[in-house]
């Protein structure tokens, strides 16, 4: 059996991950729920771009650590495999990967020629705070720009949003649950007509009854479409799901964390001719 080639990269050829620093996501009730970072979505395909042989450099926010949601902290999320969720939670708490990471602006100021590719996991966490932050939004508009391998896994696609002009009124009209007043600040939008996937009604239902205990103030597949995406589900819910458009790689739920780091992979292979 061949052995797939292993690439050792230059810096240039990095790949930048964005983590949330959220703990706590609005609900409906008036109150909060607790919320945070995947550990499957970020730590599975991080280890694949590394044994690829790509540089991983993780930023976020205010550059401190992402918040490891309690309900993904369960080897459920690795098909049950205990070795592999083990390995994953000594990656989260040991690696350098996820220790020493940046800021969203020292990323920008480092310069995002650096980097190849930007990948983003889910959790709620981007729904909170990635999807109206500034830096972020420069980030994915230098991505989108330059054509780069952009890759966002369940709640993760919501960060799209801070590519546009008005992303902070976008988003406080979905709570407002004016959509019409969404679509009007979504205008200009880079990735309208995109197509693209991310975590659907129905999976966060189940999030929502038996998780949070309450309601979000809005679903992220609606959200996108009033900002002008082409947004598609699986027909069963929590089945994977990698939707692939240019540059844009959306995977819907946490299953779909393998398949989404092999075609980040694939992509980032293909542009360095591999």
């Amino acid at each position: 059996m061949s052995r797939r080639r292993i690439v050792r990269l230059s810096k240039t050829d990095g790949v930048l991950i964005i983590g949330s620093n959220a703990t706590r996501i609005e609900t409906k009730d008036g109150r909060t729920g607790a919320t945070g970072q995947y550990l499957n979505e970020t730590v599975v395909p991080m280890l694949a771009l590394i044994n690829a042989g790509y540089e991983v450099v993780l930023a976020t926010p205010n550059g401190a650590k992402p918040h490891m949601d309690e309900a993904s902290d369960s080897a459920e999320h690795f098909g049950g495999d205990v070795s592999a969720y083990e390995k994953a939670r000594a990656f989260w708490a040991n690696d350098t990967s996820m220790n020493s990471g940046l800021t969203l602006r020292g990323a920008i100021e480092q310069g995002l020629d650096n980097f190849a590719a930007i990948f983003v996991p889910g959790g709620q966490g981007p729904v909170v705070d990635l999807m109206i932050d500034p830096d972020m939004g420069e980030i994915a508009r230098h991505f989108h720009e330059k054509g780069k391998p952009s890759a966002y896994l369940c709640h993760g696609p919501m960060a799209t949003v801070a590519a546009m002009r008005h992303a902070r009124e976008f988003r406080s009209a979905l709570v407002a649950g004016d959509e019409a007043k969404a679509r009007e600040w979504a205008k200009g939008w880079q990735y309208a007509g995109y197509k693209m996937t991310v975590f659907s009604d129905t999976e966060e239902k189940v999030v929502e009854d038996y998780i949070l205990h309450a309601k979000l103030y809005f679903n992220m597949i609606e959200a996108l479409t009033a900002a002008g995406g082409d947004v598609s589900k699986t027909k069963v819910d929590f089945e994977p799901n990698v939707v692939i458009d240019r540059e844009l790689i959306t995977g819907q739920n946490p299953r779909s964390d393998h398949p989404i780091a092999a075609a980040l992979i694939e992509a980032l292979d293909r542009r360095q001719g591999v």
